[in-house]
């Protein structure tokens, strides 16, 4: 490390960002992707509206802070994992940076994460932003499901360390299903689901709207929040999961209890088909939204199925998961049991239609779930910036400098450890 500073590692993501420094197990800062800026009342362009030299340009929260504060717009620089606003994310990184991270930028290198998909135009941004208005050292710009891939070698010796397989991201605002050959993704075999945590929570507050009448409206999205991530699981078998409920109610319903942040009065709910129909929708997305009617199974299935010939073996092999929504108790086993279902009756089939002749060889599907799952990305990132090699791919000041932000179109792969 020649004395450095650790790497400072920032995960912008659409629900939360997470931060903190290279070769830690967790993040420092988890917060909410917000900022709460004063708007003036002018008539006119957003951007020279909010261009108010002076004091007002430090008068502004991110994260909880933002929430709280009063006569305030709350905006979310970040939409479906890319960035919407330049303006307001160079003020959230920068109170990332120093009110948070409490870093000074001059002397820390830094890794941050892209979606999949990132333009080329948006990496060159980010390194404007990095390098002019931070002037950091060096710069490494890692996409999102090879850090996942990465991470997920916690829980592999070190024999299966490998940067091929698919991932399946899954944060509040999007889910992503990605195939990574080799440290490379696959970009044209990409498919994004409309189903994340907020869509979970969404169908958890109507379910509950319909029957419970306690709650106080101002407060069922946090309930319906809260219960999602204290009750709820994935079931194997939605019938058998009813009778279950029906015929011993007592054993399975749980009660929630909250207080009314007005009258200070508690109230309870009774909490019974929500905790798997919740999470259900990922394989039975029909249930919250009529457009989108394909279960997760067969979409992780279509992608491998889209990817070059030679690579879907071990794609199916190490079917990484990602992000806060993956975390349901028995996500990974029934996923695991529905993609092996398609799997074999495909083999089943080529097996009819070649009249017994041929006996294609039996599929490995391994759906890996670890303790890191639910900061995936940031903990892959924060691996990989704890390793000698990152500094000498990191795009640095000097060649900044000399070849302008273009540089950092590209970021080339590395794993020391693979």
């Amino acid at each position: 490390m020649d004395g450095k500073l650790p790497a400072c590692v920032i995960d912008v993501g659409t629900g939360y960002t997470k931060l903190g420094f290279a070769a830690n197990k967790e993040p420092q800062f988890i917060i909410p992707s917000a900022i709460a800026i004063k708007e003036t009342a002018k008539v006119g362009d957003t951007t020279s509206r909010r261009l108010n030299k002076g004091v007002e340009d430090l008068d502004f929260y991110i994260g909880d802070e933002a929430f709280d504060a009063t006569g305030y717009a709350v905006k979310y620089p970040v939409r479906h994992g890319l960035v919407e606003d330049w303006d307001l994310m160079e003020k959230f990184l920068e109170q990332c940076i120093f009110k948070y991270l409490r870093a000074e930028p001059e002397d820390h290198y830094f890794l941050l994460t892209e979606p999949p998909l990132n333009t080329p135009e948006n990496r060159e941004y980010i390194a404007e932003i990095m390098f002019e208005s931070f002037n950091v050292p060096g710069l490494y710009i890692a996409v999102q499901a090879v850090l996942a891939l990465a991470a997920s070698w916690a829980s592999r010796s070190i024999e299966e360390r490998t940067l091929t397989g698919i991932v399946i991201d899954s944060g509040d605002g999007v889910t992503h299903v990605i195939p990574v050959a080799e440290g490379y993704v696959i970009g044209s075999c990409i498919k994004h689901i409309p189903i994340a945590g907020r869509n979970i929570t969404y169908f958890i507050q109507s379910l509950l709207r319909e029957r419970e009448i306690g709650i106080p409206p101002e407060q069922s999205l946090e309930t319906a929040k809260a219960i999602k991530e204290k009750y709820c699981y994935i079931c194997p078998d939605i019938a058998k999961e009813f009778a279950k409920y029906d015929s011993d109610p007592g054993r399975w319903m749980k009660k929630y209890e909250g207080m009314n942040s007005v009258t200070r009065q508690p109230f309870t709910v009774d909490v019974g088909y929500e905790r798997f129909l919740g999470p259900e929708i990922f394989f039975h997305p029909e249930f919250s939204n009529p457009d989108f009617t394909i279960p997760l199974s067969q979409i992780v299935d279509d992608v491998i199925q889209n990817c070059p010939i030679d690579v879907r073996r071990p794609l199916y092999d190490n079917i990484v998961l990602s992000g806060g929504s993956t975390m349901f108790k028995d996500f990974s086993r029934r996923l695991q049991r529905d993609i092996k279902r398609t799997v074999d009756s495909r083999l089943k089939l080529s097996e009819t239609l070649g009249g017994g002749r041929l006996k294609p060889k039996p599929i490995d599907v391994q759906v890996v779930s670890h303790h890191m799952q639910r900061y995936a990305v940031w903990f892959g990132g924060s691996m990989l910036a704890s390793t000698p090699e990152f500094y000498t791919v990191c795009h640095t000041k000097e060649d900044y400098e000399e070849y302008g932000p273009s540089i950092c179109r590209h970021n080339p792969v590395f794993g020391t450890m693979t």
